[in-house]
């Protein structure tokens, strides 16, 4: 059989045990072209921009003017994995074939910073043992005021009798 591969003669008779393999000059991968993320960031200008959307880095410099978000969106996904700009966008069908034609080459995925995560600084948790010091700080304050009113009401009502 022509285009396929065979496990050994025997099974190259039964061809339900047989495995077909197709496939296309065409369609195959030529070598691929890799860059690191440290050169396809230096491409950050009107003049010479590059993407990296979905791990392949695209050299849209010719499609600057032409961009309908104009050219600082394009510009603004400089230096960074674009995908999710892209992909928020809602590109259509049409503007994803157009790719095609701006594909330079893979981004070398070991020269990618890894993301930065955002730690919150730490909040002091609630703390149970502290609550009493704050009763007593306001017991400090209000009692000697509470006092206080108590001896002027005490002293009111004796001066009137």
């Amino acid at each position: 059989q022509k285009g396929c591969w065979v496990h050994n003669r025997r099974e190259k008779q039964n061809p339900k045990n047989s495995v077909c393999v197709s496939f296309s000059r065409k369609k195959m991968a030529p070598d691929r072209n890799f860059h690191a993320f440290e050169e396809v960031a230096k491409h950050n200008k009107t003049k010479d921009c590059w993407l990296i959307i979905s791990g392949k880095v695209y050299d849209v410099t010719p499609f600057m003017d032409d961009h309908p978000g104009g050219d600082e969106v394009l510009l603004s996904a400089t230096g960074k994995d674009a995908t999710n700009d892209f992909e928020d966008v809602g590109h259509s069908d049409s503007a994803r074939e157009m790719m095609d034609k701006y594909y330079i080459g893979e981004i070398d995925m070991s020269t990618v910073p890894l993301k930065r995560a955002y730690i919150p600084s730490e909040q002091t948790a609630y703390n149970p043992d502290k609550t009493p010091e704050f009763i007593i700080k306001i017991l400090q304050f209000l009692l000697p005021i509470l006092i206080l009113g108590l001896a002027l009401t005490v002293r009111h009502y004796t001066k009137e009798q």
